[in-house]
């Protein structure tokens, strides 16, 4: 059993299809079918059912896979370790990074990263702030970068920066000719919502809380999965959002949106690694540039 048969294991599983884990892979569809049948034939054991066009994980495979993922990730370890004695030359950084984050502040920090140690290959995957926090956990990423809040025993977690939010509103809402009291006036209105376990709303629901006010009672119209879906609803009138200045700024500037003064407070930035893995130079010198200027 090989390294390379392990990450052609857990790629078909994650996806449940060979042709999209070969293309993911950069391996031909037949080199992959290969890997896993060496893999069933060597140990007996079938690791997927093919229902049809569809492969799915049996039960040995799904127990497998947990254990597959576990050794790749040892092996990340290890690699890592070896890297840093070759003073950061070669070798890798893998980064998660949720919406906000991830598409709105850190290109500059994994640009300057780059130019101080262009041997070091960075990945960036972007998701929600729960999915960051289990990528960490599981050692899928070696640093996660989140706005949300996180409280899990097995993560450090530091500020690296910060993030204004904003109410944002059509220019012909009612509300800009005629500010109403925040926050008693949210259960007035239509909501454009991210999607439970983002940052931006867990933070807001936090703030609500706050004041006394039930999320649940909010009145909302659209849960969306991602920033720009939420900003783009509220511009064409589907209702009114709390978002990253970040993410509204450019609206704002052009006018397809308003933003206005609600009193909300500010979030920081927050950098989460294991607790127990290793925590790599790679990952020690792009959490000090994080506070860079540019």
């Amino acid at each position: 059993m090989t390294l390379e048969q392990l990450r052609i294991f857990i790629a078909v599983a994650e996806r449940e299809h060979v042709t999209e884990a070969a293309r993911a892979l950069h391996l031909t569809q037949s080199a992959t079918s290969a890997a896993i049948a060496a893999l069933e034939e060597r140990h007996a054991t079938k690791l997927f059912d093919r229902i049809g066009r569809r492969i799915v994980l049996t039960a040995a495979g799904q127990a497998f896979l947990a254990e597959a993922k576990s050794v790749l990730a040892r092996a990340a370890d290890a690699e890592a370790l070896l890297a840093d004695l070759a003073g950061l030359k070669a070798g890798r950084l893998a980064l998660a990074a949720s919406q906000t984050i991830g598409n709105y502040w850190l290109a500059g920090p994994i640009h300057r990263f780059h130019q101080h140690f262009p041997g070091i290959s960075v990945s960036l995957t972007i998701a929600n702030t729960e999915v960051v926090a289990q990528q960490v956990i599981d050692g899928i990423a070696d640093l996660g970068l989140v706005e949300g809040e996180v409280a899990d025993p097995a993560l450090i977690i530091e500020p690296v920066g910060e993030d204004e939010l904003v109410l944002v509103v059509r220019p012909d809402h009612p509300w800009v000719a005629a500010p109403p009291v925040f926050p008693a006036a949210f259960a007035e209105a239509k909501w454009v919502v991210r999607e439970a376990g983002s940052g931006t709303r867990s933070v807001f629901e936090s703030m609500l809380a706050l004041d006394g006010i039930a999320p649940e009672t909010l009145h909302v119209t659209l849960e969306m999965p991602t920033n720009e879906s939420v900003r783009s609803a509220v511009e064409v009138g589907a209702g009114v959002a709390v978002l990253s200045r970040l993410v509204a700024v450019r609206a704002i500037e052009s006018g397809r949106l308003k933003a206005l003064d609600a009193g909300l407070p500010k979030r920081p930035f927050l950098a989460l690694r294991h607790r127990e893995r290793y925590h790599t130079r790679a990952a020690a010198e792009f959490l000090a540039g994080l506070s860079a200027p540019g």
